[in-house]
């Protein structure tokens, strides 16, 4: 007598059997098929068949997939591909190192940082003159250093225009392909001399170990010096806000997140600056309203210093015959 099984050890069983079976029509299936299209293509075809040619052409590189000399479905390319459109759309970018913070570190450094922004006064105008807040667009983000130095390379040494009017640009039905991960961008990049004193030879020191960035999407001296207080305070220029302020800034999470970043430079408009510049650079008064007044006010000194020393000229001559004019008149009387 055969010895029963448990009820597990029978449902497995059955499972395995129904499995063998699925497995065996499967491989029945496929005997079939191969043997139905090895039939198709070696008897001849008829006169209604049509030819291969008749088939529309598909084109290696469609416009919205043009050509590209990295893998496009990979996730190192589409890293290049936001990271230099994060470089050109980004006037102001700020580079910390961090000592892998850990997720709830992050969150509390993010929420502290949200709430300083948010108490800055809307100060920016969009181009119809109404006044938006960039504080939901300021943002903290970890980088992948390796794949954020190849986009700086791209942005700064690869010109679309003048790689297009090489004749040994790869070109498509839409033109010549020079995009971020085209072939031109790869030998731009490789190809490309770095000199001593270009942006990307002193910005490339600080690529780094881990690195993440604090992206503005304009240049706001406000919301910049509001962003140090919390990341990098400057006792006096940058102050730290208050434990009766903020007490979730004093919190332990917080600031261990806070000790494991360090502030290492920054990118305003395309221009590298270290941490003084940075304080520069968030220490306007004003903002940026108050830096173009400073800016009139420079201009108009010497004009009006010019027109003073013409008009005090003229006063002078004036004076000078006015009182001859008086000196005659006495004297014919």
């Amino acid at each position: 007598m055969a010895p029963r099984l448990s009820t597990p050890a029978r449902a497995l069983a059955q499972g395995l059997s129904s499995y063998s079976n699925e497995l065996s029509r499967l491989s029945l299936s496929r005997r079939v098929l191969v043997n139905t299209l090895h039939t198709a293509t070696t008897t001849p075809t008829s006169s209604s068949s049509f030819h291969a040619s008749q088939l529309p052409m598909q084109s290696a590189s469609p416009p919205s997939k043009p050509a590209s000399a990295r893998p496009i479905s990979t996730r190192k390319s589409q890293m290049i591909r936001s990271y230099t459109a994060l470089l050109r759309s980004s006037p102001l970018l700020l580079f910390f190192q961090h000592s892998n913070l850990t997720a709830v570190e992050w969150a509390a450094v993010r929420r502290e940082l949200k709430k300083a922004l948010a108490s800055v006064p809307q100060s920016t105008t969009d181009e119809s003159g109404q006044q938006i807040d960039i504080a939901e667009s300021i943002r903290i983000e970890v980088l992948t250093t390796n794949m954020f130095n190849v986009a700086l390379k791209i942005v700064e040494f690869h010109d679309p225009e003048a790689a297009a009017s090489r004749s040994s640009t790869i070109r498509s039905s839409a033109g010549p392909l020079v995009h971020d991960l085209s072939q031109a961008a790869y030998e731009s990049m490789q190809s490309a001399k770095t000199h001593p004193n270009s942006d990307y030879a002193q910005i490339e020191p600080l690529m780094v170990g881990p690195l993440a960035a604090l992206v503005l999407p304009t240049v706001s001296p406000a919301h910049l010096a509001a962003a140090l207080s919390i990341l990098a305070p400057v006792p006096g220029l940058f102050p730290a806000p208050t434990r009766k302020k903020s007490p979730g800034y004093h919190d332990l999470t917080c600031q261990n997140g806070l000790a494991k970043l360090l502030l290492v430079g920054g990118r305003v408009e395309r221009k590298i600056l270290d941490q003084a510049g940075i304080n520069w650079v968030g220490g306007i008064d004003g903002g940026l309203d108050g830096l173009r007044a400073q800016l009139v006010h420079l201009l108009q000194s010497p004009s009006l210093g010019l027109s003073r020393t013409l008009e005090s000229g003229g006063q002078n001559i004036w004076l000078a015959l006015e009182g001859r004019r008086e000196q005659l008149d006495v004297q014919s009387e």
